[in-house]
């Protein structure tokens, strides 16, 4: 009898156990503008790492073709939060859309314009882009942003060149090795897969480091970043500071590992069959990522400006960038975990 009693008492305190620990994860679902981008990598890693539960959340990563892809998931409601470029929440503003970004993990954008390999002789500026085919993660996403920025900036109709739609992994490779588009908007690994088959890629434009972005944009400009809507960050506090404590733990740790044990650590099918190339591109991205997850409120003023050279309709709408972002929370990390610097 006392046997019975003592099983039954160690299984409810078991279910006692499981069900305060089920209660305990909020559950989070984050969608990914391509999370086989590097430029993603520590929203995926922070997950490998365990970072979510650790801050007390059940994080679903749902992975998208692009940014715009994973907007539409969170205004549509099926996604809380996105991983993905900050310009969004800019360019949403011009339309009274309220996006906030909370954490930020990429202090460049990463963004680079290549010209497909068969087209190398013919095109060797951006002017030569009017007219052609050149590819972009989705239609409406921060590479097609780019795209008709430097267009723009270079004097050339930014609807002059015929947008398509290739994603920003293998099947970006493929269309611009099989001749599909005359040139893309790509981001790593996919730009050094591409450098390591074609020794004479042609780059047109470049912002995987400092010096680059500052040549291009005139200043640093913020890359991927986790954001939701204005009300769900507002009231969602206990889980926006979860996202936000995992994202700068996650942080820290790329920055006290190597490249190859960043790599041993994330999934094999986002590493892919070349690892050589996936650890050559992660070695050249690893300075991109933020050692504080803060927001420069300079490098949201140059988003700002950038979108209103090629917008119109941003430059016209006389957007309040600071409402665009918050630096609360980190803030707050800073004080409980420091993880922030």
């Amino acid at each position: 009898m006392k046997n019975t009693i003592a099983r039954l008492a160690g299984a409810l305190l078991a279910l006692t156990l499981t069900t305060g620990f089920a209660a305990a994860q909020s559950k989070v679902t984050i969608a990914i503008g391509g999370g086989s981008c590097l430029c993603y990598l520590p929203t995926v890693l922070a997950k490998q790492l365990g970072e979510y539960e650790k801050a007390g959340l059940n994080v679903e990563l749902v992975d998208l073709k692009g940014g715009s892809d994973a907007l539409k998931a969170v205004l549509g409601g099926s996604a809380d939060v996105v991983s993905g470029y900050f310009d969004h929440c800019v360019n949403l503003a011009a339309k009274k859309q309220e996006l906030q970004a909370f954490v930020v993990y990429d202090r460049y954008p990463g963004l680079v314009l290549v010209v497909a390999p068969s087209r190398t002789n013919d095109i060797k500026s951006v002017k030569d882009l009017a007219g052609k085919k050149v590819g972009v993660s989705a239609p409406g996403s921060s590479t097609d942003f780019f795209l008709k920025y430097m267009l723009k900036k270079n004097g050339i109709d930014p609807t002059s060149a015929a947008v398509i739609g290739v994603g920003l992994g293998a099947t970006a490779v493929a269309a611009m090795e099989q001749g599909q588009i005359d040139a893309a908007v790509m981001l790593d690994p996919s730009v050094t897969v591409l450098q390591g088959n074609h020794k004479d890629l042609r780059i047109l434009s470049d912002t995987r480091t400092q010096k680059d972005t500052l040549e291009t944009f005139g200043g640093e400009y913020p890359g991927g970043a986790l954001y939701s809507t204005a009300a769900w960050v507002s009231g969602h506090e206990k889980e926006t500071q979860g996202l936000t404590n995992a994202i700068l733990a996650t942080l820290a740790w790329i920055h006290s590992h190597s490249p190859e044990e960043i790599m041993a650590k994330m999934p094999e099918e986002t590493v892919g069959k070349n690892k050589d190339l996936y650890l050559a591109a992660l070695k050249n991205t690893i300075p991109m990522y933020s050692e504080t997850g803060k927001m420069d409120p300079k490098g949201a003023d140059a988003v700002l400006a950038v979108f209103s050279v090629s917008s119109p309709e941003v430059a016209n709408a006389k957007i309040d960038v600071s409402k665009t972002f918050t630096n609360k929370f980190v803030e707050q990390a800073r004080k409980t975990t420091g993880n922030a610097k």
